[in-house]
């Protein structure tokens, strides 16, 4: 039994809330236990550099961590200053998301979903990942709403979980406690459809076998299933 009480292929309870932000073109809270996570997306009539007179829009994210997010402070990254970790995260995000968009028929316009953790409890990046899907979907309802749009740009959506191996055992959505101990710890984000988008998966110790990943897959789309059901939910309300 692990220390919360669930079975070992069990999720932490889960929520997600749309529109709690009044001003962004579309918004989510997401709680994944005792972790939380606020996405927030940004319409802008620009692209990047690289895109300029292609008629394709452009889909993008950042991520932050707020200071007392954990049990002790961490500083605030400011400008420049961006770490390793927050680097790798919302390129991660960026790219779930452009997996399951069609830029082209999004025209010609930047959407930036910003995932602020307001307090982390493990899987930060997957709930990242699973509300600013959300976000996106309802930015791109709101430009659809305006006739900006010739198509639908989104093409399925995308959700995301935490696996690993702890004292020997499989599980599934793992806390900072199980997190921080684990002999395995993988990072699935998968489309709507079941194609993987990117598996993270790191040994901390111990070489695992292809065959534990696979079952750490398994284990992980199971989750996934029971999310992405959170998510159509969240944006039929």
């Amino acid at each position: 039994m692990r220390p919360d009480n669930r079975q070992f292929d069990e999720l932490r309870p889960w929520n997600i809330q749309v529109g709690v932000l009044d001003y962004a073109e579309g918004s989510a809270l997401v709680e994944s236990g005792k972790t939380k996570v606020i996405c927030a997306a940004t319409i802008e009539d620009r692209v990047p550099s690289f895109l300029k007179d292609q008629n394709r829009g452009w889909v993008t994210a950042e991520y932050s961590m707020l200071p007392r997010s954990t049990l002790t402070r961490s500083p605030r990254e400011r400008g420049g200053k961006i770490g390793g970790r927050t680097m790798e995260i919302q390129r991660l995000i960026g790219r779930s998301l452009r997996c399951v968009t069609d830029l082209d028929a999004l025209g010609e316009c930047t959407i930036t979903v910003d995932c602020d953790v307001i307090q982390a409890d493990g899987g930060t990046r997957v709930a990242s990942i699973t509300g600013a899907w959300v976000a996106l979907h309802e930015a791109l309802k709101r430009l659809a709403q305006e006739g900006r749009l010739d198509g639908d740009p989104m093409l399925d959506s995308v959700a995301a979980i935490s696996v690993g191996i702890v004292q020997g055992t499989e599980l599934l959505d793992l806390n900072y406690d199980e997190d921080s101990s684990a002999e395995v710890d993988m990072n699935i984000v998968m489309t709507g459809r079941g194609k993987l988008v990117e598996v993270q998966a790191t040994a901390e110790g111990d070489p695992f076998s292809l065959t534990a990943m696979n079952r750490l897959i398994r284990l992980g789309q199971r989750g996934i299933n029971a999310v992405r059901d959170l998510q159509k939910k969240a944006v039929q309300s």
